[in-house]
């Protein structure tokens, strides 16, 4: 097919990203990341919304490496905060630290602080991811995906990244952290984005 030796940025240096993307995307392309490019300036982070960020991120990412390049940026919304953490979900207690272990440690306790004594039924959330696929010269694809639950009184489970130890699923009884990789991309903001995106990527690609 026309897009195998096809190479796609990923606009992101988050490993667990890298290989969600990857595994959802599952098409025949070569998918490199930011920590291939050593050096390359950072796009700032500034908008107002998921898709404006996103869409900086792989317009600006695909001028200054020729790449097409395929951002995200997604986060968690809460509705008793006014949608926080939202854009800056990443960086919801400060600074972020080299750890990012460590750093998501510290949004999740902040996240935690601030909804003490909220009952169960105030504490819906949503993961919200946007897409956006460029090149150098124009805005390709753009999707968007959601994932609707529950923030949990205390961290539950040892997988995933971010918020996920206190994400609720009520469907499944359980916080995406206490899923597998492959339960968690089947139901995923990211994955639900992704499912969206891959047709349109490969009827591009097959175009050429």
């Amino acid at each position: 097919m026309f897009y195998k030796d096809k190479n796609i940025l990923v606009a992101t240096t988050n490993p667990g990203k890298i290989v969600e993307i990857r595994a959802m995307l599952d098409l025949d392309v070569e998918c490199t990341s930011l920590s291939d490019f050593p050096g390359i300036q950072k796009i700032k982070e500034d908008g107002a919304t998921f898709a404006e960020n996103a869409r900086k991120k792989a317009v600006g990412y695909a001028k200054t490496t020729g790449l097409w390049t395929l951002a995200d940026d997604s986060g968690l919304v809460v509705d008793v905060l006014g949608g926080a953490p939202g854009v800056n979900s990443a960086r919801f207690s400060g600074q972020r630290s080299s750890d990012r272990r460590l750093t998501d440690l510290r949004n999740i306790e902040k996240l935690l602080r601030l909804l003490e004594g909220v009952p169960e039924q105030k504490r819906t959330a949503r993961f919200v991811c946007c897409l956006c696929l460029a090149s150098a010269e124009k805005v390709l694809i753009e999707t968007e995906g959601a994932l609707e639950g529950l923030i949990t009184q205390r961290p539950r489970g040892e997988n995933g990244f971010g918020y996920d130890p206190i994400f609720f699923v009520p469907s499944l009884q359980k916080t995406v952290a206490e899923l597998s990789s492959a339960e968690k991309n089947a139901i995923s903001h990211r994955g639900n984005a992704i499912r969206q995106l891959r047709p349109l990527l490969q009827e591009l690609l097959q175009k050429g």
